[in-house]
């Protein structure tokens, strides 16, 4: 998502908790934000449907849901970046969380300034300003990164931001292995330790969107260890 020159980016607060959201919605307005508040998830659903933020900063502890079900509901429809508020800190919940749809977790008490790195790092991000602006053709697949558009034989793809994401990076080395590392770091731009389950995730998403069987793909090949491959004609992997 880029924003235009002439506004401030925006940022929706999905959050309940009085005692942190008003000075932190303050904290965004000094810092360069128009910042709206949605005390429950439900208003938060509304707003990001209405108001269509840049960014969204979801509690997970909400009155009247769990966030990671509002997440849930956002991503159904909308690529809007999501950073996911929360007290615990569990790996198991960061992977969760990103499973689910999130782009980035905070764990609190946070610093204001360590949100608004994270914001603009995910807008930055969404505008993917290393992405090739040309078309790409890789067999059947006909990629416009700049519109953020997928073609199969001529079928628009339904892919998600990071969905798509992931393919153009593939689609970037068709025929070579890129590396479990790479892919975390360049689709998710984070130093990543740990599971990388997530990816996996992503991976069986993007070949269920794209047909693919994976006991025998013809699109996306697992390299045991190191990493995945698009093919770079299908064809004839088929």
């Amino acid at each position: 998502m880029t924003t235009p020159p002439h506004r401030r980016p925006s940022v929706l607060l999905v959050e309940d908790e009085q005692s942190i959201a008003q000075p932190f919605v303050r904290a965004l307005e000094r810092s360069g934000f128009d910042a709206t508040l949605a005390p429950s998830g439900a208003e938060g659903v509304e707003l990001a449907a209405r108001l269509e933020p840049d960014v969204v900063l979801l509690d997970l502890a909400l009155p009247d849901a769990d966030g990671r079900d509002i997440c849930r509901e956002l991503r159904r429809t909308s690529d809007v970046p999501i950073i996911m508020l929360t007290a615990s800190g569990t790996l198991t919940d960061r992977v969760v969380g990103l499973e689910l749809g999130a782009d980035d977790y905070i764990v609190k008490p946070f610093a204001t300034a360590e949100v608004v790195a994270r914001i603009r790092a995910v807008m930055r991000r969404g505008r993917r300003p290393g992405a090739p602006a040309r078309e790409m053709r890789v067999g059947d697949l006909r990629i416009a990164p700049g519109a953020r558009r997928a073609w199969q034989r001529g079928r628009e793809l339904a892919l998600t931001r990071r969905e798509f994401d992931l393919l153009v990076r593939l689609a970037e080395d068709a025929g070579r292995v890129v590396a479990r590392e790479s892919l975390m770091s360049d689709v998710w731009d984070m130093n990543w330790f740990g599971s990388t389950k997530t990816l996996d995730v992503h991976i069986a998403w993007l070949r269920r969107k794209l047909g693919d069987d994976p006991s025998a793909p013809a699109y996306i090949h697992t390299v045991r260890g190191v990493g995945f491959r698009l093919a770079a004609d299908p064809e004839e992997e088929r």
